[in-house]
């Protein structure tokens, strides 16, 4: 993978949305991105392009839902929160990515015989 834009595998919008909403409890499209942003120290950069499609997608899916509100500046934002389904969900993406890793991380640290 070269320098420039980090893509991110399919799937993982999802996971950190989900995990980012089961953290931080409701939160407007704009902080779920920048709190994203901030875990992965901006190697995952997002624009309203990504975020919002995938907020759609997930709403859609029944496992976030969403209600109006103000922002922390009195403007009108779309507040997201985690569904039981969604928490369900997110279970079992957590377990299946650290099985993943786990299996990663045995690749990437054994010495092969030449």
């Amino acid at each position: 993978m070269g320098q420039g834009k980090t893509e991110i595998l399919p799937g993982t919008l999802n996971l950190m949305v989900l995990k980012t909403l089961h953290t931080l409890g409701p939160l407007h499209g704009y902080g779920i991105a920048r709190r994203i942003e901030q875990i992965s120290r901006n190697v995952v950069q997002l624009n309203q392009g990504t975020i919002y499609p995938a907020l759609l997608q997930l709403e859609q899916m029944g496992w976030i839902k969403s209600k109006w509100g103000l922002s922390e500046n009195n403007r009108r934002a779309k507040y997201y929160s985690i569904t039981r389904t969604g928490l369900k969900q997110l279970m079992a993406e957590q377990e299946s990515w650290r099985r993943t890793a786990e299996v990663m991380l045995l690749f990437l640290t054994t010495e092969e015989e030449k």
